[in-house]
């Protein structure tokens, strides 16, 4: 393989030119976005350093190769030529996972991963196995077999430090990219009035304070051929810093407010941030300059029932405009209406993004009047 790798960060559909943003923030040389994702131009160093820095990515994958391929045994000859010595290890096993498209003639993803997983195991001498830290994901479309190593392993939301987690949490990648969208740096102030286990919170405190998202967990890069253990040692030698603002997270939920301190604390931001018991009626502007509200109240889907979230929504909208003059809003929901009995100053909404088998939509406000 030369220096220059095709890296593709794989992202929620919708939020893709939000981690482009994000990923060129970081210093990467961003070549592509795509539908479910942006291509990075580097080399192993940049791939290590994606998946340790960046907060929105779900994944990042390494193309091995790409070739044309119209029936089983062109595909497994094909797949025998990869130097694959160059990307995997031989004492470290592996798993091949391949998906087709109606217009290929290699139709079944299942023969087709037998096929590349068998070339391999003869070729190389890795094992094969079905739980495999190391996963090698095919694609065919239309005749075209396009193999990527996943870097990542477990999906990034994965940050390796939360226990805990409310009924119907907010993965940590998508959090990011929301808050990002909202204009959010970590240099003012968040509040979540319903914070379960802190998520939205936690990532921008995290953010304030420049720790890495990747900092407590471990990678599928470590197992691969191209790993260098002293050159990984330094990227993560980045220390964060002091968080300039506090973050405010508050449900009424006790248990929840249990939950995200010990989650922030095993994070490493308590000192960061501060969750209360309270209603929404309770809540209370932070002393200090104005930031960001964001939320991501029930709305029916899992928890709660449509028809009585209309008042919830009201009451919030009512407690924002009267005691959080000159913030910023951001709701997240699956339901357009919901948002709407806010009755807050609504900019246009984003498209909506899929969030645990539904359809949500950031709604934003400007600086409240």
């Amino acid at each position: 393989m030369t220096d220059t790798l095709d890296i593709f960060l794989v992202v929620a559909p919708g939020l893709e030119t939000v981690l482009a943003e994000e990923a060129r923030a970081s210093g990467f040389d961003v070549a592509e976005v795509t539908p479910g994702g942006v291509s990075l131009r580097g080399g192993w160093p940049e791939v290590w350093r994606a998946n340790l820095e960046l907060r929105g990515a779900s994944r990042v994958l390494v193309r091995v190769a790409s070739f044309m391929a119209f029936h089983l045994a062109q595909l497994d000859k094909r797949a025998r030529k990869i130097a694959w010595g160059e990307v995997l290890r031989a004492d470290v096993p592996v798993r091949v996972e391949a998906t087709s498209s109606k217009a290929s003639k290699i139709y079944h993803g299942g023969a087709a991963a037998q096929r590349i997983a068998r070339a391999i195991n003869e070729e190389l001498g890795a094992p094969l196995s079905d739980d495999a830290a190391v996963a090698l994901k095919a694609r065919i479309d239309d005749n075209r077999v396009t193999i990527s190593v996943d870097t990542s392993g477990p999906t990034l939301h994965k940050r390796g430090h939360k226990e805990a987690v409310g009924k119907a949490p907010m993965r940590e990648t998508l959090a990011a990219l929301f808050l990002r969208r909202c204009g959010f740096t970590g240099t003012e102030p968040l509040v979540d009035p319903m914070c379960g286990s802190g998520t939205f919170i936690i990532e921008g405190a995290e953010m304030a304070a420049g720790l890495q998202p990747g900092r407590s967990r471990s990678f599928a890069f470590e197992h691969l051929a191209s790993f260098d253990p002293a050159v990984w040692a330094g990227l993560k030698e980045r220390a964060g810093g002091k968080a300039p603002c506090r973050h405010h997270g508050f449900d009424r939920d006790p248990g929840a407010i249990r939950m995200a301190t010990a989650n922030a604390e095993r994070a490493g931001v308590g000192q960061g941030t501060s969750f209360t018991p309270g209603s929404i009626s309770e809540l209370q502007r932070p002393e200090g300059p104005p930031g960001l509200v964001i939320v991501n109240p029930p709305y029916g889907g899992r928890i709660g029932n449509k028809q009585g979230l209309h008042a919830l929504y009201g009451s919030l909208g009512k407690v924002l405009a009267e005691r959080f003059s000159g913030w910023r809003v951001g709701i997240v929901t699956s339901e357009a209406g919901l948002a709407r009995a806010t009755g807050l100053p609504l900019l246009k909404a984003d498209g909506p993004v899929p969030h645990g088998g539904l359809k949500v939509a950031l709604h934003r406000t400007d600086p409240l009047p």
